[in-house]
């Protein structure tokens, strides 16, 4: 979430809807009527010298049906709601490629 993106999505409010750090106010129920054509997640993760956090949240049919998770590999969890499946020597982050870059402005580029 780019803070241009951010910016252009908020509705203005400063709550973090369902605790996110970057997910932004009453986003959550844009993603909630995304979801009626099919599931939907938004994920966030922090990162430094190995050590961070990720959090995650599945909306299916209009309404949140998974999380907000804060714990035990929230991403992947999320991911395999929305059908990513693992291989043998990687998780669903990799497995959907979400490990191909380390940094938000790779993602833009």
């Amino acid at each position: 979430m780019t803070d241009e993106l951010f910016d252009s999505v908020t509705d203005g409010s400063t709550d973090r809807p369902l605790g996110f750090w970057k997910l932004p106010g009453a986003f959550d129920h844009v993603l909630a009527d995304w979801s009626t054509a099919g599931p939907v997640a938004y994920v966030e993760a922090d990162y430094f010298g190995g050590a961070g956090e990720q959090r995650a949240a599945v909306w299916a049919e209009g309404a949140l049906e998974l999380g907000p998770l804060h714990t035990d590999s929230p991403i992947s969890r999320a991911l395999r709601r929305l059908g990513a499946v693992a291989g043998a020597a990687t998780d669903e982050f990799s497995a959907v490629g979400l490990d191909r870059h380390r940094h938000m402005e790779d993602w833009i580029d």
